[in-house]
């Protein structure tokens, strides 16, 4: 398995847990086969025991390569990558859960990722936000950036693209009437959110202080306020060997035209 994840057990006002990786090596290699455009075969791998990757055009590779470079700013791809642990993090989580693929493309502007439950007769019981951020300031983070974008989906300032996304996700998923789903969203009831954030450590006290006023930016229940942490120490350079070694792994892939 690339990513394991341990329950938090202390906190009482928000629910997650904290990310490690076992093996470099298998993660190196779901990434790459992620980057060359087979995430859902990915996820297949991940719980089914067997499965390789499949071979990969010479063009994917190259693709692939340029999303694990850096294009002048290094946490772009250092964030892309990150986006696709927080993917794996959550497919580890909810094995066949219904969520979007990870974007292919640096900086991209919109959700990092997206889940939706739907309950026996096709109607959204949860409409699940990701956001992802691998940086070496978390608080500073969560506090200028994480909180004020939540607010603005809790205000509905940008239901408008959550509603298009989770149309497209069920569409896909081959739901019968995917745009009646969406219009018949009690929006307040199904919003929750889900943030993942690199930390030099993952302990009860240092979530208290990193994940401080999430209750009240978004208020309610428990189930609505999910921390992920992945404890990293030198995050550009762990970042840096990893992106590496998936390039290696996108490389080996290349076998045909």
């Amino acid at each position: 398995m690339p990513i394991t994840l341990t329950t938090f057990t202390a906190q009482k006002v928000w629910e997650g847990c904290t990310w490690s990786v076992p093996s470099v090596d298998e993660l190196a290699n779901a990434i790459a086969i992620i980057a060359v455009g087979q995430a859902l075969h990915v996820a297949n791998i991940l719980h089914s025991a067997g499965l390789a990757a499949k071979p990969s055009t010479k063009g994917a590779v190259k693709g692939a390569i340029k999303l694990l470079t850096s294009s002048g700013n290094i946490a772009h791809r250092d964030g892309w990558m990150f986006q696709v642990m927080s993917w794996l993090a959550a497919q580890v989580r909810t094995p066949g859960s219904l969520m979007n693929t990870p974007h292919m493309i640096h900086a991209h502007k919109g959700l990092d990722g997206l889940q939706v439950s739907i309950d026996g007769t096709g109607k959204v019981t949860a409409v699940i936000l990701f956001e992802d951020k691998a940086t070496k300031n978390p608080r500073s983070m969560v506090l200028n950036k994480v909180w004020p974008e939540f607010t603005e989906f809790e205000t509905g300032e940008n239901e408008h693209l959550i509603a298009a996304e989770v149309t497209l996700l069920l569409k896909g998923a081959g739901h019968s009437n995917p745009q009646q789903a969406v219009t018949e969203i009690m929006w307040e009831q199904v919003r929750r959110y889900r943030l993942s954030i690199t930390d030099e450590q993952s302990t009860e006290k240092s979530h208290a202080k990193l994940f401080k006023g999430y209750e009240k930016t978004i208020p309610g229940g428990i189930e609505r306020r999910r921390a992920e942490v992945f404890e990293v120490k030198g995050l550009r350079k762990w970042m840096d060997d990893l992106a590496k070694l998936t390039i290696k792994k996108a490389e080996a892939l290349a076998t045909t035209d």
